[in-house]
């Protein structure tokens, strides 16, 4: 089926009822997880075939149904397909590819928890996700057939961010924090929440975009008594914007819960300045935020998923003045070996001295600002 709407349809799954499949558990049991229920599904190349045969070394196969019908299985291009389908070129490691290409397992004080920036941790809640991306920067931990092993210790990472008063923003993340019980999470998020320094609870998650049938309305009445809650999610294709996902962003942003997606640039998904405006509009219109795009990780097995950083650049060039802010989120590099989020982005800033800032617009014409040559008054406390 090809949508950027799916409309409830079951496509390839027709004949199973309508109750079982806008149940999240039904689309996790019926995920698709071998080379033989794939090739029943799809005609795979060669390089497919090859790919899927090896998954199991280094990242899972896992797709959903729902998510699995958004594939047009007659383009061995489709930018859905590229996401989740193994290729062999996985097996091919460049060099400058990491196994931990952001640092964080040096930067893990407690197992499970990273403590990479001064105000905030990451709390690595489970090492399973719905479907799997090609491209996991946690490929090393994630699904279980890793060259490691996520083995986070909850109580410990809990009294850590307990006797660390700087803490004031706790991540969740995994895998996928939305793969817990409703019981689990919430006794997790009451923990957090007791903790009087913390201010800011956020969910990583790409469940409303594999799995939205996961976002009921139970869901969301228990994440309501933890705010202020916020959620990053995860949306890289215009074609992943269906209805489903729609009605799942929706029932998340009337429970008050404020939403941002991050995108990452891929090559042959995504890194085409028309392809990526038209994502950002719709996300707008679902109430989710541009909040980044991210150059690819330097993840082992990924370089063919990646594209240049310059032409990350011009379509950021495309998105700023061409339409509202609202729609041009921050391009960013996190720095491989630990170095966080570095933006990157257009030259605006032609000169700048004591007297004047030279300033160019988003169609190359310059503008002078007057600098103010005054040494900098402290703030009042």
């Amino acid at each position: 089926m090809q949508a950027d709407e799916s409309g409830g349809s079951n496509g390839l799954w027709s004949d199973v009822a309508p109750s079982d499949w806008n149940d999240w558990r039904w689309q996790l049991r019926h995920r698709i997880t071998t080379l033989e229920t794939l090739e029943t599904l799809l005609p795979l190349t060669t390089e497919e075939r090859e790919g899927t045969l090896l998954a199991g070394k280094k990242l899972a196969l896992g797709i959903t149904p729902y998510f699995f019908n958004l594939i047009n299985r007659s383009d061995p291009h489709c930018p859905i397909r590229r996401q989740v389908i193994p290729r062999v070129e996985e097996t091919a490691v460049a060099p400058w590819e990491l196994t931990d290409p952001c640092g964080e397992d040096e930067r893990m004080p407690v197992p499970g928890l990273v403590h990479r920036y001064v105000d905030r941790v990451l709390f690595l809640v489970t090492d399973r996700c719905a479907s799997y991306c090609r491209y996991c920067t946690r490929s090393r931990v994630v699904s279980g057939v890793g060259e490691r092993q996520l083995e986070t210790d909850f109580s410990a990472a809990i009294e850590y961010i307990r006797r660390h008063a700087e803490v004031r923003d706790v991540l969740l993340s995994g895998g996928d924090p939305l793969l817990l019980s409703d019981e689990r999470l919430e006794h997790l998020l009451a923990e957090l929440r007791a903790i009087p320094h913390v201010e800011i609870l956020r969910i990583g998650s790409r469940v409303p975009v594999f799995l939205p049938q996961r976002i009921t309305p139970e869901l969301c009445a228990m994440l309501k008594q933890f705010h202020p809650l916020w959620m990053s999610i995860h949306t890289n294709h215009p074609r992943e914007a269906t209805t489903e996902m729609a009605a799942a962003c929706g029932r998340l942003a009337d429970a008050g819960i404020p939403l941002g997606n991050q995108t990452v640039l891929l090559r042959g998904v995504n890194d085409d300045p028309v392809v990526m405006k038209s994502l950002m509009h719709k996300l707008l219109v679902m109430r989710v935020r541009p909040y980044y795009i991210y150059q690819c990780d330097l993840v082992r097995g990924t370089d063919h998923l990646r594209t240049s950083v310059r032409q990350g650049i011009k379509i950021m060039e495309s998105l700023r003045g061409h339409t509202t802010g609202y729609a041009v989120p921050e391009y960013v590099i996190d720095a491989p070996g630990g170095g966080g989020k570095i933006p990157v982005g257009p030259v605006t800033v032609a000169a700048h001295d004591k007297q004047r800032v030279l300033i160019r617009n988003h169609e190359g014409e310059l503008y002078e600002y007057p600098e103010r040559n005054e040494e900098c008054v402290p703030c009042p406390p």
